[in-house]
């Protein structure tokens, strides 16, 4: 049966009781060895699912997302590895294919929260890191309308959310910062401009887990050419080439109208400088600028 005909309250309880057993046997199960850590509406659902189908890779039981380490971190530490598969079943899929197998999970909003990059460098040493970055115009644009789709957004008018969005942000993420038990709805759900500036965020993160750890993917490159670009991860992950996944494009949801051009072309000037900054990490322009 489809999960998609299933009813939610029946997910409600398969999901509850997975995570029972799960943190049952914690200390069974293996641990990622690397995520995937944004940005938010990026491809991060294509990227993951085309990385589930390698033989070599476990995904997380049940969720994509676990969000430990941004909004779960109280939860502790056999709470999330019971998310992942059991270690006997990587032994098995090692005696398989002659090579250990990794598990991992996908949580974009760990590569903003304030907290999740030394959480994630001290619970998980040696982790290495995949972001997935694509034109912050569209991504932001892409973002509010998710958000509105979710009920998570009360302002429709995404010019307007765009100008409530300092106002909304204020003191957030010092508020996060000074107190690791805090939780900010609008940090998660409502940084539509500042999350494009994706530089800053991605030295934060270099600054717990190293730079050496990261990879940083265009979606633009891997929804065009998605082969070379999955080479590139296997790679990065130290994974062998088996085959060719089958090449997806996952949760994208279309606007009905387009952006006003003139807004357009603020943010396009907004981003020059976080654009050039992330030329850094690519070793080029990135695609949107060219």
């Amino acid at each position: 049966m489809k999960t998609s005909n299933v009813p939610e309250s029946v997910k409600r309880v398969v999901h509850i009781g997975s995570r029972s057993v799960g943190w049952m046997t914690a200390g069974a199960r293996m641990l990622p060895s690397f995520l995937i850590c944004g940005g938010q509406r990026c491809g991060t659902t294509s990227l993951y699912r085309a990385l589930a189908a390698h033989p070599a890779i476990l995904k997380a039981v049940l969720h994509k997302g676990v969000h430990y380490f941004d909004t779960s971190y109280h939860r502790g530490g056999a709470w999330y590895r019971g998310h992942f598969p059991l270690r006997r079943t990587a032994a098995r899929v090692e005696r398989e294919l002659g090579v250990p197998p990794q598990t991992f999970e996908s949580s974009p909003y760990y590569l903003y929260h304030p907290h999740a990059g030394a959480r994630m460098a001290r619970d998980l040493p040696g982790i290495k890191v995949i972001v997935l970055v694509r034109d912050p115009v569209e991504r932001a644009y892409s973002q509010h309308a998710h958000e509105v789709a979710r009920g998570f957004e009360t302002v429709s008018d995404f010019a307007q959310a765009l100008d409530l969005e300092p106002a909304r942000l204020r003191g957030q993420r010092e508020r996060l910062l000074a107190d690791e038990h805090a939780y900010s709805f609008s940090h998660q759900h409502h940084g539509y401009r500042s999350r494009g500036e994706y530089a800053v965020y991605l030295r934060r993160m270099a600054e717990h887990v190293g730079r050496e750890r990261m990879l940083v993917v265009e979606s633009e490159r891997f929804f065009t050419d998605p082969k070379p670009v999955y080479d590139s991860v296997l790679a990065f992950l130290g994974l062998p080439h088996l085959s060719y996944p089958e090449f997806e494009q996952h949760n994208a949801r279309p606007r009905s109208a387009p952006m006003p051009a003139r807004l357009r072309a603020e943010l396009v000037a907004h981003y020059a400088p976080h654009d050039t900054a992330l030329a850094e990490w690519l070793g080029r322009t990135p695609s949107w600028r060219a």
